[in-house]
């Protein structure tokens, strides 16, 4: 039987069926089945089990179908392979144990702000807490989806977030643990079909990821180019995007009071421009500051009747007595919270613009060699967006006594299906034709490494991004970097010239050269082992440091 059949008539058994419930039904529910407990505040406060405080990577699946195998990069770990019997043996077992629930949700939104290519994406599960989430995450049906390129292959994603795969069924066909048992996890994509299953993950984000990944696959198709990033619009139309992994203060610099933001995770470059994909936010809690980051603290604490308020605290350390510590990481130092972007002040309505005026790569180098900012001009950017450089910090992780490099392609490695020529192309095209600027900026370490040197002050970082987004950093005298192949300004409005070299920094400059040696060949290594043979343009692969 076919898979949506099959799903159809797991829901037809069921009497319970609730279609597209409002907000405050959701919420209702939730509260009403303990999915969730109000805080003082009104926000909603949920706990998973331990295994479930995070993303699961090596239970997260790509059906391997051969209409589509030879555009997916199988020698990245995180495009781990299941043959389709395995997906419909799971599937078939998923829409068994959906037929026994007395009540499911069905839920129909769509991932993307740009009608042109919205995703129509129904979420079906028993939780109501789990379609509160998409409901939260993923945007309303426009009136105009039908000129969308996907309308008429929507996709499915059935969410059993508290039920647990029969592992015994399943031996040698899903991961086996560390104590030998098979795991009871599956979190698996079918592009071809465009189902997607979260079998047993109750972490409200492996929903919005999966999506994240299919958008990421399906949209290069589309002649558009997805991106990890967030992006915001100045009052005079020009748009910014940021990339940045965890710790480089992309959320931070991007919340601007004088610019408007579109979103902070994911965006479409396509033809018209950047979309957004979300109707919400899904932000970190851990050590979140009131002062530092106040749009966040708001979003999530700022007092409402549970029913008009209905953010989700997830794995937050909450006490009886109903006050909360967002610093205690015992429970998990990944605590989130899903709010719709609405509870933000200043966004854009809808979440749309032109293309990008400037795009910043933001990398925090705990080495403590890399300039505050550089230019890119189209393949070093393209290099430095197949490389998405930053560091690990000394103290972060056992065992981690120096600053370890982290090397994640596009900025969200686990998202990015795609073999990665497509993704370089598709950026070094879009720079083209629209003039796009490019800018690299370091957010770590200037004289000295991570413990010996000082972390780039904020108002100098602040001062960097400004005067990239004002276009003030076009005129000014440049000076190569020939072993990271980086134009570096001599000046910059707002930032002693001296900060502007970093050898200069240095007390000891044959100390910086040695440790930038050290960081140049971990880039040569890291590349070549990534993406040798994978077909990278020849200009682009001379812009590795040390070549």
């Amino acid at each position: 039987m076919d898979p949506r059949e099959r799903l159809d008539q797991a829901l037809h058994t069921n009497d319970r069926r609730i279609d597209n419930p409002d907000r405050r039904r959701l919420i209702a529910d939730a509260l009403e089945h303990r999915e969730a407990i109000p805080l003082a505040t009104g926000a909603l406060a949920t706990w998973t089990r331990p295994e479930s405080t995070g993303r699961s990577p090596k239970d997260t699946y790509i059906v391997r179908r051969p209409e589509s195998e030879a555009t997916i990069d199988w020698d990245s770990p995180n495009c781990i392979p299941m043959d389709p019997e395995t997906f419909d043996m799971l599937w078939e077992d998923a829409c068994r144990v959906l037929g026994t629930k007395d009540r499911v949700y069905v839920t129909d939104r769509v991932v993307g702000a740009d009608s042109a290519y919205a995703l129509p994406v129904r979420t079906v599960t028993p939780r109501a807490l789990t379609a509160l989430f998409s409901h939260t995450m993923f945007r309303p049906v426009p009136e105009d989806i039908g000129r969308s390129v996907f309308a008429d292959r929507p996709f499915v994603l059935l969410s059993l977030p508290e039920d647990k795969v029969e592992a015994s069924r399943y031996e040698g066909r899903l991961r086996r643990l560390p104590d030998g048992r098979t795991s009871d996890m599956a979190i698996v994509m079918d592009f071809d079909r465009r189902l997607g299953l979260v079998y047993g993950s109750a972490y409200c984000g492996t929903n919005k990821k999966l999506m994240f990944t299919v958008m990421n696959y399906l949209l290069p198709e589309a002649g558009v180019l997805p991106l990890h990033c967030s992006a915001n619009e100045g009052r005079a139309g020009d748009c910014a995007l940021l990339l940045g992994l965890s710790g480089t203060g992309k959320t931070t610099l991007s919340a601007d009071p004088s610019r408007a933001l579109l979103g902070d995770d994911e965006h479409g470059w396509s033809d018209r421009g950047i979309a957004n994909f979300e109707f919400g936010c899904y932000a970190k809690l851990i050590n979140l500051r009131q002062d530092k980051e106040p749009e966040i603290w708001h979003a999530t604490f700022h007092e409402a009747d549970p029913l008009d308020h209905g953010a989700i605290v997830e794995n937050l350390m909450v006490y009886p007595d109903g006050t909360f510590d967002v610093d205690d990481d015992r429970l998990t130092p990944n605590s989130r919270v899903a709010y719709p972007l609405s509870f933000l002040s200043n966004i854009k309505t809808p979440p749309v613009s032109g293309h990008p005026t400037t795009i910043l790569f933001l990398a925090a180098d705990a080495n403590g060699v890399l300039p505050p900012v550089a230019r890119l001009d189209k393949h070093r950017a393209m290099f430095w967006f197949l490389m998405g450089y930053t560091s690990k910090l000394a103290g972060t992780e056992t065992g981690i006594k120096e600053p370890v490099s982290t090397f994640s392609r596009f900025f969200g490695a686990p998202f990015m299906p795609r073999n990665p020529e497509d993704y370089a192309r598709m950026l070094g095209e879009k720079l083209d034709r629209h003039g796009t600027r490019v800018y690299l900026v370091n957010t770590g370490w200037s004289g000295g490494p991570y413990g010996v040197g000082q972390r780039m002050d904020i108002a100098l970082t602040r001062a960097v991004v400004n005067a990239a987004l004002a276009g003030q950093l076009e005129e000014v005298p440049y000076e190569e970097d020939p072993l990271f192949h980086l134009a570096v300004p001599r000046e910059c409005p707002g930032v002693p010239s001296e900060v502007l070299i970093p050898r200069n920094t240095w007390p000891d400059p044959a100390a910086y050269d040695e440790r930038a040696r050290r960081l140049a060949e971990e880039f040569r290594s890291h590349f070549e082992s990534a993406y040798g043979g994978k077909g990278i343009a020849p200009a682009v692969a001379a812009q590795c440091p040390g070549r």
